[in-house]
């Protein structure tokens, strides 16, 4: 916890400071508010502790400041002349609370600690009613995963930026997780947002915040993810779908680590950590235009990629075993576990989806299974991907709504089952690459959804705006439903 003490009675600041140090509390004290108003231009407090009266200006002019500013630093206000007047307007101004001097220190560590703690509750709820996506755990037994965690054991000391880049589904976000979790200001918030997932004229309120009347239908101000992430961690999931003209928004928080609300006047410092997270290619971007190419190397302080679940099939067992119990006491269903022969069809499944697929897998053979254990028969897949060789051909869905350019039905329903245009499916075949599976899924996706893109893309776990993108890259022609 970091306090501003404003007294311009040296022994009061001097004597406070000492005490809240051996509370494990760090205070800087300033005898002016004018001094006060320069520092916290600059820096972020959990609280302050304002007299009322100073020279120059006063503390409650102070608080005022502060207020105008959009600051919501929790203030206790202080006086030597305990009038009920003055602790009413202090209140009215903003304060949360009110001393007289002479006071106990441990009266005011108690108060302190107590508005810091409730002001990160507020911010803890408010984050978690905007989150994005669901948690995840970052489970893992193989070689590519210890790696992972040993890197992320290290970037945790520090406050560095990190880019995370994987496949969409391989749990970017749980390793953002296990970096704040182990961090120094773990107790603080984690604010997560899915910037594909906002459209394009919210995005910039809901990062930075708005005042009152800052646009049609903002009814009161709004504090953005940068500033209830205190001295969290921010998470910014999909990065790469970020407009250009909030890119350089961005790029100026990430230099001078400050932002301003929309229709507000006033800068506001922000020391929340920024981890941001892509499964596109940001350097490709870069040289196409797409992505700044200043901001990307503000990003990419330092970079972890998550390996896909194909390359790290000894997770599957725990990974599986996890959701499983998550997903499980999530639908108020009796604990199930896999039969071997459920476990081996997972193992030899490629897994396009990564481990958002394996979550889905699990939370349908939960629905249609019955019994303690699930079998293999539960175990619904949408796609072969043996390791000995393709498995059954199978055939495109009737009526799904869409059709691949250049491709008849025939050729896509070959395309499923891994064989060749020809019509060859005996006999093992080479691996096919990346490209097909996940063309593959969003064409299995459309199908199934009877070519509603909304819909495909909430299954495939990536937003509309990403399925088009691989429509248009597959040149997949979508018929309306």
């Amino acid at each position: 916890m970091r306090v501003l003490i404003v007294d311009d009675e040296g022994h009061i600041r001097e004597s406070l400071g000492k005490y809240l140090a051996l509370e494990k509390i760090e205070a800087r004290g300033f005898e002016t508010a004018e001094e006060a108003r320069e520092r916290l231009e600059q820096e972020v407090f959990d609280a302050a502790v304002l007299d009322l009266r100073l020279p120059g200006m006063s503390g409650q002019e102070l608080l005022l400041w502060m207020r105008q500013q959009g600051l919501t630093t929790p203030v206790i206000m202080i006086s030597a002349h305990g009038q009920i007047a003055d602790a009413v307007q202090a209140l009215k101004t903003g304060a949360q609370d009110y001393l007289v001097k002479p006071f106990d220190p441990a009266e005011l560590v108690i108060r302190l600690r107590s508005l810091v703690e409730n002001r990160r509750r507020e911010n803890r709820i408010e984050t978690e009613e905007r989150r994005r996506g669901r948690e995840g755990g970052l489970i893992g037994e193989s070689g590519v995963m210890r790696e992972l965690g040993e890197r992320i054991r290290k970037i945790a000391a520090s406050e560095v930026t990190v880019l995370i880049t994987g496949e969409s589904g391989s749990g970017k976000e749980a390793v953002a997780r296990e970096i704040h979790r182990r961090g120094e200001h773990r107790d603080e918030p984690f604010a997560a947002v899915n910037i594909g997932g906002i459209h394009e004229g919210l995005m910039e309120s809901e990062l930075f915040g708005h005042e009152k009347g800052a646009f049609t239908g903002a009814a009161g101000r709004r504090l953005g993810l940068f500033e209830i992430a205190g001295r969290g961690t921010i998470f910014l999931d999909e990065i790469g779908e970020m407009p250009q003209a909030l890119q350089v928004k961005l790029l100026r928080v990430l230099q001078e680590r400050k932002i301003r609300r929309l229709g507000g006047t006033g800068d506001i410092p922000v020391n929340a950590r920024i981890i941001s997270a892509t499964n596109r290619d940001l350097e490709t971007m870069v040289k196409s235009g797409g992505f700044r190419e200043d901001l990307y190397f503000r990003l990419n302080v330092f970079r972890l990629i998550v390996p896909p679940l194909r390359d790290r099939r000894e997770d599957i067992p725990p990974l599986a075993e996890h959701l499983l119990r998550a997903l499980g006491s999530r639908m108020g269903l009796a604990p199930r576990k896999l039969s071997g022969e459920a476990l081996e069809k997972l193992r030899r499944y490629s897994f396009p989806g990564n481990v958002r697929e394996l979550e889905n897998i699990l939370e349908r053979a939960l629905i249609y299974g019955e019994g303690n254990v699930i079998g293999a028969g539960d175990i619904e897949l949408h796609r072969a991907a043996g390791l000995g060789g393709p498995e059954p051909a199978e055939t495109a869905p009737e009526g799904a709504g869409y059709s691949s350019s250049g491709e008849d039905a025939a050729t896509a329903g070959r395309i499923f089952g891994g064989g060749s245009s020809s019509g060859n499916t005996g006999g093992a075949s080479a691996p096919r690459p990346l490209e097909s599976w996940e063309k593959e899924a969003v064409l299995e996706a459309l199908g199934r959804c009877n070519g509603n893109r909304t819909k495909a893309a909430k299954e495939l776990g990536i937003t509309r705006k990403t399925l088009l993108n691989k429509v248009k890259a597959y040149g997949i022609i979508v018929k309306k439903p």
